[in-house]
């Protein structure tokens, strides 16, 4: 404790200031987003076993309902066939920022739209929210390749995927 207060009293005021500003960037919360700023909506229902220690969602759990919903949107649009494509998405980066406390018996809506379409990957913008409302609980991104089932190697995305994903493709202007 005496080596910091010694170090931070031998900083200069208009350094400390600087840094405060910065702590206070850093520390600035996102807005949820809305619901009816997301073109696909999949409803889900917490369980049981869902909730933590805590008695909320385990954070986990927030990962597992955004890769549900992107992969039903793929699914029922005939992107992704799991079993039989030549070609499979995977995840490469995934991300999640929390507002209020999702727990079990919640009935869900998870939101799902894309922020960057690439030559081979895909970006989503992900929200949970509790069914009935309209501010997110939490907002988070999901990151998809689209690659060779066998190599592993990323593939450009075909034709008919780019239209099915252009059709819940985001505006930029209105993402929180």
């Amino acid at each position: 404790m005496r080596a910091s207060i010694c170090c931070l009293s031998s900083i200069k005021p208009d350094l400390l200031s600087k840094l405060d500003e910065i702590d206070k960037a850093k520390m600035t919360r996102k807005h949820p987003p809305l619901l009816s700023q997301f073109p696909f909506h999949f409803e889900a229902q917490t369980r049981w076993d869902d909730n933590d220690i805590y008695g909320h969602l385990n954070n986990t759990v927030h990962y597992r309902l955004f890769d549900t919903a992107v992969n039903s949107f793929l699914v029922q649009n005939n992107v992704l066939d799991f079993r039989n494509s030549e070609t499979v998405y995977l995840v490469i980066e995934t991300g999640c920022t929390y507002f209020a406390e999702l727990a079990y018996p919640d009935a869900l809506i998870v939101g799902v739209g894309i922020t960057h379409l690439g030559n081979s990957s895909v970006r989503y913008h992900t929200a949970l929210f509790k069914k009935g409302g309209k501010s997110a609980a939490a907002a988070g991104h999901f990151v998809h390749v689209n690659v060779d089932r066998e190599t592993r190697q990323p593939l450009p995305i075909d034709g008919a995927s780019r239209q099915i994903f252009q059709k819940i493709t985001l505006n930029q202007s209105k993402i929180s």
